[in-house]
């Protein structure tokens, strides 16, 4: 297997453990958490700052949005005219494409679909599930109050769509973007990653 997995996925809905599983059974890299940490390293920037990066794009989309540019759209990229937040977007891209370039691995978020979308060896997966699986999910394995988990998830969700079109200029839930689209909720974490190994053809 010489493909770079990337996956994009709905908060709540297994995305990131369906990664890791991937992973480990196709026995390559696993990249989330990991890109910040070489990202901050390899750019100087604190890795507070990529953490806090999804905030900071949905202010810049709102700003954006008023002025009617695209994310890129007034920069000449010289790297003077660009804010923080797109710098980061950038030194996260650059660390993307280093790691993509070392071999097969899965990655996780960061708009790793986009930033890899001219190479011909990535496979671009989307992770999603219904409301109340990720409700659950929430509640469970991220310790979210009951009471605010169904806030918690649509607000994360929103996130993470504010910042893949802020700086793709793309629709973060277009389905139409990716090579395989499967439901967790239906098919259970495991059965997911099965399933995408088949469609892998390894299994």
């Amino acid at each position: 297997m010489q493909k770079v997995i990337t996956i994009s996925r709905q908060y709540g809905s297994g995305g990131r453990e369906i990664g890791q599983k991937l992973a480990e059974r196709l026995g390559v890299p696993f990249y989330d958490n990991e890109l910040i940490t070489r990202a901050a390293r390899e750019s100087g920037f604190a890795e507070s700052a990529f953490e806090t990066a999804e905030d900071k794009a949905t202010n810049s989309l709102l700003y954006s949005i008023a002025m009617g540019v695209s994310a890129y759209g007034s920069h000449d990229f010289s790297g003077a005219s660009l804010s923080i937040g797109d710098r980061i977007f950038l030194a996260q891209s650059d660390v993307i494409r280093k790691v993509a370039d070392e071999g097969p691995c899965v990655i996780v978020g960061r708009c790793a679909d986009y930033v890899l979308k001219e190479r011909e060896n990535v496979i671009n997966l989307f992770i999603r599930a219904g409301l109340d699986f990720r409700i659950k999910r929430a509640v469970e394995e991220y310790q979210i109050p009951v009471a605010k988990a169904g806030e918690t998830v649509q607000k994360n969700d929103k996130r993470r769509a504010n910042y893949y079109n802020y700086h793709t200029c793309e629709k973060w839930d277009n389905l139409n973007n990716y090579d395989f689209v499967i439901r967790s909720d239906i098919a259970g974490i495991d059965q997911s990653v099965k399933t995408i190994l088949t469609f892998l053809g390894e299994i």
